[in-house]
């Protein structure tokens, strides 16, 4: 049973993500905070089992409301969303402790994955990330699984990254396949949260 603060300036934006996630198994409780500013006053009164944290917000934004709030409370969950592909904004946050993100037009399946990723794996924290998976085991992508991860993480489709590497889409396909697998991923946004994590993708 878990309680969720959704983070999100647009009343709208924050609105549905509420909904979307009050509806999902195992949530009791879903509130909201404005700005980056409220989310950091509300965590210790409200203690979220998961902060969804906007990635571009007004005020310190959210990739500086990661940063403050897990050096204030490390035990925080943080897992970031975004409307749009956001590496820079993404690997910044992750880098600083989130534990991966999801874009905010998820479908329920996504959201769900992505929430019990971010509730079932607070040991991570304590594992070394160049050298170690989502279960202590070591991660050995090869040069070309690297290559298709760097594609998912600039939001290309699997053709595009065919077209950059020179490879026919079903390849490509192969190739996400294996590194999924590796990842222990169920998807895409699984996988590229992982690979910032790990430091696989920059």
């Amino acid at each position: 049973m878990a309680t969720v603060l959704v983070v999100d300036d647009t009343p709208i934006v924050r609105e549905q993500l509420r909904r979307a996630v009050a509806g999902l198994p195992g949530i009791t409780r879903v509130v909201g905070a404005a700005s980056g500013e409220e989310a950091l006053s509300r965590w210790p009164v409200e203690r979220p089992s998961v902060v969804l944290l906007d990635v571009r917000m007004p005020g310190i934004g959210g990739v500086e409301t990661a940063k403050r709030l897990l050096t204030r409370h490390p035990e925080a969950n943080v897992l970031m969303t975004t409307m749009a592909e956001d590496a820079d904004g993404l690997a910044r946050a992750i880098a600083a402790g989130a534990r991966g993100y999801v874009v905010k037009d998820a479908s329920p399946e996504e959201l769900s994955i992505a929430l019990a990723a971010a509730l079932s794996e607070a040991a991570r924290r304590q594992v070394p990330a160049q050298s170690r998976g989502p279960k202590g085991a070591a991660v050995a992508l090869t040069e070309r699984e690297v290559q298709v991860l760097d594609g998912m993480s600039r939001g290309c489709s699997n053709a595009a990254i065919g077209r950059e590497l020179f490879l026919s889409e079903d390849t490509i396909k192969t190739h996400a396949r294996r590194l999924f697998r590796k990842l222990e991923a169920a998807d895409r946004a699984q996988a590229v949260a992982t690979g910032f994590r790990l430091g696989l993708v920059r």
